[in-house]
């Protein structure tokens, strides 16, 4: 094949793949923050556990609910413009947090404004750049850009935390502030909504043609894919597995695990560190996902992951109790598969729904993993504040991914053409 991939000449599309990057990577940082000031809010203001994961839970669930009519905006009105509303959105709702003295203040805030704001910067927008920019490779792009998101929601949390240990959590809001601003000048420079753009073809292709116009309601075509999807098993077996996906990621670990270190004495800073390392692991393991995605069966890959997530979650108590190796061990078992699951998701949705709708379908299907981490959020919270430990939920996770790694098998190999496979 013929392509401007044989030209010698740099290609445009990694530089909006390198700004896509760090606009997930920045967006799931800020997401993520709350999970440091679940004690500083219980001291400070007296709120409950179980009520600031309720807030938590509404703004991961409406960050998952977003993605299907992002998708559809992000086509009709362009990558560039969309990520810019977004950023600006998500900028002003933590300019004015410091401010507030009232759990539904921080329901508004955080539940609402931050889980709209961060759902337009979801996998959605990293499946719809690589499905512009990229036919050759798009399952190695897809999974550095998945794992952006989730490396970014770990790797941000030992800076922040060492702010909010030594400055105040009002403080560490403010550098997520200025660091959105920073962004945004990026992203304004930078960004490119599509290569018809700058007279380029995606890679592996020499197709220059005008991009087809988004056509039908921004508002109605997700809920038509949606349609479409519940009459396929597919939609309902890769669904259901992402729910337990939610529940046993960003959900459970990356929201509980720094109040569960505080329960064995862990410094802050120190558990913020262990997430950290699970994010430097998350990208190599998503990238490598990605890499296998375009060779082997995605099924079998899936089953691997659920596999070895629930053993590594099964771990996790004892691990808690067993000092810095032990959960050294977790956090980089752990971390290698955090969202691995997705690259192979991705293209078994793509095979079976076609890129037209690839990208609204696999928003609903995030849908479902965000009503999982939703539920895991706010139940893990619950759990704790009743019990008193986190051992019920990590067990019950682990366990459930089992299930997940058989619903991953009974996905149908049917595909489309060998080009919608190995895209």
């Amino acid at each position: 094949m013929k392509s401007s991939v044989t030209r010698g000449k740099w290609y445009y599309g990694w530089v909006v793949i390198a700004v896509t990057f760090l606009t997930l990577l920045v967006s799931a940082g800020i997401r993520s923050m709350p999970s440091l000031y679940m004690e500083p809010f219980e001291d400070e203001f007296g709120w409950s556990r179980g009520g600031i994961s309720g807030v938590l839970s509404i703004g991961i669930f409406l960050y998952g609910m977003v993605g299907p009519f992002s998708a559809s905006l992000l086509e009709r009105f362009g990558v560039r413009r969309m990520t810019l509303i977004s950023l600006a959105v998500l900028a002003a709702g933590l300019s004015v947090t410091p401010w507030m003295t009232e759990l539904w203040q921080f329901n508004l805030l955080w539940g609402v404004v931050a889980g709209f704001g961060t759902g337009m910067m979801a996998n959605v927008l990293g499946v719809t750049v690589a499905n512009h920019w990229f036919v050759r490779h798009k399952g190695l792009v897809v999974g550095i850009l998945t794992a952006s998101a989730a490396t970014g929601q770990l790797l941000f949390l030992p800076l922040l935390a060492k702010i909010t240990v030594e400055f105040g959590w009002r403080n560490a809001v403010y550098t997520a502030v200025g660091a959105l601003v920073l962004l945004m000048i990026l992203v304004a420079l930078l960004m490119r909504n599509h290569p018809y753009d700058i007279g380029a073809a995606p890679y592996g292709t020499d197709d220059r043609a005008k991009p087809e116009p988004f056509r039908g309601n921004i508002f109605l075509a997700p809920l038509q894919a949606l349609a479409a999807g519940t009459k396929n098993k597919t939609f309902w077996l890769l669904s259901v597995s992402f729910i337990i996906c939610g529940f046993s990621t960003n959900g459970l670990i990356g929201t509980h695990l720094i109040p569960a270190c505080g329960d064995y004495a862990i410094p802050e800073v120190t558990a913020a560190s262990l997430l950290a390392l699970m994010g430097v692991f998350d990208l190599v393991g998503t990238t490598l996902s990605g890499w296998l995605a375009d060779r082997f069966d995605s099924r079998k890959l899936l089953f691997v992951y659920y596999g070895l997530r629930g053993l590594s979650l099964l771990y996790l108590p004892t691990a808690l109790g067993g000092g810095p190796l032990n959960l050294t061990l977790f956090s980089v078992f752990y971390g290698l598969d955090w969202i691995a699951t997705v690259p192979p998701t991705v293209k078994l949705a793509t095979q079976q729904f076609g890129k037209q709708r690839a990208g609204m379908i696999f928003g609903w299907i995030v849908v479902f993993h965000q009503l999982g981490a939703s539920a895991a959020t706010y139940s893990a919270g619950l759990t704790r504040q009743f019990l008193g430990s986190y051992t019920v939920p990590f067990m019950a996770a682990g366990i459930v991914c089992f299930i997940a790694a058989v619903l991953s098998m009974r996905v149908s190999p049917k595909g489309g053409s060998a080009a919608q496979v190995h895209a």
